[in-house]
């Protein structure tokens, strides 16, 4: 799912899907010299919200104020319910960051409203007023050196579409879960390489690495951008929120029927009830617990894998593509990217998205950012030659899975871990809950799915934490 990945100090000036826009906590200390090639100058976001204080006393703790923490902080605050979100980075947003670039308002982190009829941003952002545009169904096709022949854009949508209806009968069968890549139908001719990659890329990982019980579980058909950014967007919805930035949660005790949050600082937070929405990816490494997590809790957190989507952000003007936002398909030579969107808005901006294999072979090459830009001009001079990138410039590339509040795109649930999302779903002793894209069935990897679960939790937490007229229980008296 194109949908998360983007940074403050985050993904850094360096930066990138997704994923998701989940708030961040705990720490996981990363080596600065390896660290350091991945950040550029950093990038400030296009807008910052106007944040109020935490109140003296909270009914609750909402850790993370990415896209989950915001929902669940909105949440309880329409509901009456005193809130402070404690959020590690120095903004909100988590993996959703909208800068300016040349004029221009561009998202390096998510930057799809995946899944229309189901999403909540879109529905609230209509009526909002936000100006959401729908993403064209309609994508370029390139073979070799030249724009795909009709037959050959025949032929690679019926690909698609043999392999879309094979992984979701083979979800739909009973029996023990299996990699989504077993699925796959034979016979997609020159197609299925290039399927393969795509799903792989919108999946996280490879298919062989990802639950066929869980993949077909989002409605591609009815996308959307926003004009303005979807950081942005969301860093609107912040605004008036009690949110602390810079605040790093260590320990989360939630011991005798209420909760104690400490920071990295010393200072400790105490609520009647906790919602943590920090990437699973970072929670298998802290906050700590007191008492431990139920094994079953910590199971699932922790059988999760990590999803790889990065892009480097290109400025184009001279590319060949036409149209606005419109995907592309390149086939054809020894390497291919994973994914391009073209002409982002109408401008000469272009996202190329990079996929596990990429990545991981940059990171073993120990050259950072600008080893991307040198691959990217790399792939890109194979298909459409060296003078064509004649005014192409990289002026930001995503480094999500190197951004210690995040680890990561999102979370992958691998085959046989199917149950996980519903696992966490449920709260600990009526006092620790979990939100986040991870749990989402629906809307995994994304930013709408991420909102929708802070919205769920903090409408479980309110039912607890009030009593059935909606009066208040405050923390250490219930």
């Amino acid at each position: 799912m194109q949908d998360t990945t983007g940074q403050d100090t985050t993904g850094q000036g360096t930066t990138g899907q997704g994923t998701t826009g989940q708030g961040t906590a705990g720490q996981v200390a990363m080596p600065q010299a390896a660290e350091s090639r991945w950040f550029d100058p950093a990038f400030r976001p296009a807008y910052r919200p106007r944040l109020a204080p935490l109140p003296e006393v909270a009914d609750v703790l909402v850790i993370g104020a990415g896209a989950a923490g915001i929902g669940a902080a909105r949440t309880l605050a329409a509901r009456g319910v005193s809130v402070a979100v404690l959020e590690a980075r120095d903004r909100v947003g988590g993996r959703a960051l909208t800068v300016a670039l040349r004029g221009h308002a561009l998202d390096l982190g998510a930057h799809w409203l995946h899944a229309g009829p189901i999403n909540p941003l879109v529905t609230l952002g209509r009526t909002r007023g936000e100006r959401l545009r729908r993403a064209p169904q309609e994508s370029h096709v390139w073979v070799g050196r030249r724009p795909g022949r009709a037959a050959e854009i025949r032929a690679n949508g019926r690909a698609f579409d043999r392999a879309d209806r094979a992984m979701t009968r083979g979800a739909a069968q009973h029996g023990p879960d299996r990699p989504a890549g077993s699925a796959l139908p034979p016979g997609l001719g020159p197609w299925g390489a290039r399927v393969a990659q795509v799903h792989g890329l919108v999946s996280g990982r490879p298919l062989n690495e990802v639950s066929l019980q869980d993949f077909p579980s989002l409605e591609y058909g009815d996308n959307y951008f926003l004009a303005d950014g979807y950081g942005s967007y969301l860093a609107r919805l912040a605004d008036g929120l009690p949110v602390a930035l810079a605040t790093a949660v260590t320990r989360i005790d939630w011991s005798g029927g209420r909760v104690r949050a400490t920071t990295a600082a010393g200072a400790e937070h105490a609520a009647r009830a906790v919602i943590v929405t920090v990437p699973m990816m970072v929670l298998r490494e802290g906050p700590v617990f007191s008492p431990p997590l139920p094994n079953a809790a910590r199971v699932a957190i922790d059988g999760f894998t990590t999803g790889i989507y990065e892009h480097a952000v290109l400025h184009w003007p001279s590319s060949p593509f036409r149209g606005r936002d419109r995907l592309a398909a390149i086939h054809g030579g020894r390497h291919a990217p994973p994914g391009l969107l073209t002409r982002i808005d109408g401008t000469p901006f272009h996202y190329y998205e990079l996929d596990l294999h990429e990545a991981a072979a940059i990171d073993a090459a120990g050259s950072g950012a600008d080893g991307v830009r040198r691959h990217v001009r790399a792939v890109l001079a194979e298909h459409f030659g060296g003078a064509r990138l004649r005014d192409l410039t990289i002026p930001a590339v995503s480094a999500w899975r190197h951004d210690r509040w995040s680890r990561g795109s999102w979370a992958v649930v691998p085959p046989g871990h199917a149950p996980a999302r519903q696992a966490l779903r449920g709260a600990v002793a009526d006092t620790v809950w979990f939100a986040g894209e991870a749990l989402s069935r629906e809307q995994w990897g994304t930013v709408g799915g991420a909102y929708e679960e802070g919205v769920r939790a903090a409408e479980a937490v309110a039912a607890v934490v009030t009593d059935g007229a909606g009066t208040r229980i405050r923390a250490g008296t219930g």
